[in-house]
Order: C-alpha cells, then sequence, then structure tokens
C-alpha cells in the first residue's frame, strides 16, 4: 500500500476537516502551505462562490487540496411533518415576538450533482471527498477522469467495505467523537456508531486502502497514537475553529472557550440529520434526538429566524455550534502553526 503522503500528494498526513459554515479557502490554503490537505466544504455553495473560492486555492498554493460534497438524497417535501415541525417551534417564536407563518426558504445543502461535476471540470481539483456515501457510478468516473483521488467518510466497517467497493482512494474514519454531521450512510442506527479508537483498527483490518482517523483527535500525541493502530493519517477540524483563518462567529468562538465548551452531544434537531455540537438550549429541550424534525436539510428553515433573532442578542440558543468531544486542542494560533504542530514527531 502506497503512503497517504504520496497518494495524496502532501508532505504531512495531516487533512482539514471541511467545516461548512465556518470556513472558506483561507483556512484550507493555510493548511496546504503548511504540508497538509486543506479542504474547501462546497455543499453550501452556490455555482459562483464555489468556483470563487476553488480559483482562490489556486492562486495563492500549488499544493494539493480538497474540495468536499454531501451525497445525501434530497428530501420529498412532508407539509404535514413540516406542520409539526413548526409547531413545536411555535412557542420560541411567541417568545420572541416571532410570527411562525413568516417562515421564509433559506440557503440549504445540496447533494453532489452533474451541474457541479462541470464545475470542477473546469479546475480539475487534485482531491474530492464526500460525505452521506458517494455520488451514483457516472458521477464518480467522471470525476476520476481527471485524476483526482477519492476521499470518503464511513462511521462503520460495512461503510468502508461499501466505499471501497465503489471505488474510494482513501477511507476516512470518522468515530463519534467527531464533530458536525455524521457521515453514515447506510443505516440511520446510532448504536452502531463506535469511538475512533475502535473504528479505525476494525476497518484498517478490513479494507486494502489508506484510511484516515477522525474524532477526538487533538494532539500529536493523539495523532501518534492512532497511527499505531493503522491509521495512514488524520483528519482534524474542531482543534482549528479557534484559527484566525476561520470564520465562525464570536458567539461560536465564545462558546468553544467556555467551561462548558466539552459538553457535546449527537443531536438532529438543528438540520435533521445526526451532528455533534455543543450543548445549548435547542438541544436541552427539544432533543438531542426528536423524531419530529423534518428530513435533512429541511429542518434548518424553520430555525433561521429563531437564530437570526437570538444571535443578534448574543445567544447561541438556536445556533449549530458544531464541535468535537475534544475541544482541548483550540487555540487561537495560525492554521500553518497548528498543523506542524499535529505532525510533530511522526
Amino acid at each position: 500500500m502506497k503512503p497517504l503522503q504520496e497518494i495524496l500528494g502532501i508532505e504531512l498526513p495531516i487533512v482539514q476537516a471541511p467545516m461548512a459554515g465556518v470556513q472558506g479557502s483561507e483556512l484550507a490554503i493555510a493548511v496546504c502551505n503548511a504540508g497538509g490537505l486543506g479542504s474547501l466544504p462546497c455543499a453550501m455553495l452556490n455555482a459562483e462562490t464555489m468556483a470563487a473560492e476553488i480559483g482562490a486555492i489556486q492562486a495563492k498554493t500549488s499544493k494539493p487540496f480538497n474540495v468536499n460534497f454531501f451525497c445525501h438524497t434530497a428530501p420529498v417535501p412532508e407539509p404535514e411533518r413540516e406542520a409539526r415541525w413548526r409547531d413545536l417551534l411555535k412557542p420560541y417564536f411567541d417568545e420572541f415576538a416571532l410570527d411562525v407563518d413568516e417562515i421564509k426558504p433559506g440557503p440549504t445543502r445540496q447533494p453532489f450533482s452533474a451541474e457541479v461535476a462541470d464545475i470542477l471540470a473546469e479546475f480539475k481539483p487534485p482531491v474530492v471527498s464526500f460525505h452521506f456515501g458517494l455520488p451514483e457510478p457516472e458521477l464518480l468516473n467522471l470525476v476520476k477522469s481527471w485524476g483526482a483521488k477519492i476521499l470518503a467518510s464511513a462511521t462503520t466497517v460495512k461503510e468502508a467495505l461499501w466505499l471501497e467497493a465503489r471505488g474510494a482512494d482513501v477511507i476516512i474514519a470518522q468515530g463519534t467523537e467527531a464533530g458536525g454531521h455524521r457521515g453514515s450512510f447506510l443505516s440511520n442506527d446510532l448504536t452502531l456508531q463506535m469511538g475512533t479508537f475502535a473504528l479505525v483498527p476494525q476497518i484498517a483490518a478490513q479494507v486494502r486502502v489508506p484510511v484516515i482517523a477522525a474524532g477526538g483527535i487533538a494532539t500529536a500525541k493523539e495523532v501518534a497514537a492512532v497511527i499505531k493502530l493503522g491509521a495512514a493519517g488524520v483528519q482534524v477540524g474542531t482543534s482549528y475553529l479557534l484559527c484566525p483563518e476561520v470564520n465562525s462567529t464570536a458567539i461560536h468562538r465564545a462558546a468553544l472557550e467556555s467551561e462548558d465548551g466539552h459538553h457535546t452531544a449527537i443531536t438532529n434537531v438543528f438540520t435533521g440529520r445526526p451532528a455533534r455540537g455543543i450543548v445549548n438550549r435547542l438541544i436541552s429541550e427539544l432533543g438531542p434526538i426528536n423524531g419530529v424534525v423534518p428530513q435533512f436539510p429541511l429542518a434548518a428553515t424553520a430555525l433561521a429566524p429563531l437564530r437570526a433573532y437570538s444571535e443578534s442578542r448574543g445567544s447561541g440558543d438556536f445556533t449549530s455550534l458544531w464541535a468535537g468531544q475534544n475541544t482541548s486542542g483550540c487555540r487561537e494560533v495560525s492554521a500553518e502553526i497548528l498543523t506542524k504542530e499535529l505532525a510533530a514527531g511522526l
């Protein structure tokens, strides 16, 4: 098996986790120039913004970089379920003197598509990663046709084998400690999820492609530990959240630095899909897992007015404060320094 660095063309076996909503090209560029693999989350970007961000990366680094997409199935609207969700949220709207009937559609998360692939073909990014499975074979083959390496997230051994059989070049083993959305796609059963240090060796023993460990990794010691368990590299997200290259809000940063910043939960109340974030009022009162919540990503639409209102008053009660279980690595240092520190001793 070739080393991860050789497959991806990077110097350090450090992958920056794509974090939609809190980062753009600046973070990816910094990590790439430090020798790791910087990542750009594209699932929430329109075509124009995506093209501009990829262009910015190519203009400011000659190193390989990763663009990340979701592969969920676009949900079919369920008016009755949407109505139940709005009824559940109505007391909050009443509390803030907001009109629940004035909810307007907002930006959403789009699955990878032929239109997106056509845009990517103009840039030919060297690495493309997917969450929630893989795109249709025709689209995946198109991406591979320009030489891109494919990364994809697995939360179980079964998912890892599925990804390998369908063309993934590298498997990201996402342990339950990881922040943000779970990458699960073969089952919604959260009891199947396991921690990074249990998941990595099991996947590494079953697949013939390199495995990247993700979840709960915040220091060089933890990087070295998962390498010993069979990982070829690591993916780190949470530890970058206080870096100056990240555009997370002051509310999110304050939550990470607070005494309760380590208190996280896997919840579906923000988007309709399980994701790990810092526990706040919405999670405490409606979750973590609530059966009324509409399918991903529809839940976020009705929450938008509550989030905007509370954030305007300095509160993160209705904000998805994505973070992993290990926030100990969050520091206000440059992404370049952090990337090199994570790889120290390897």
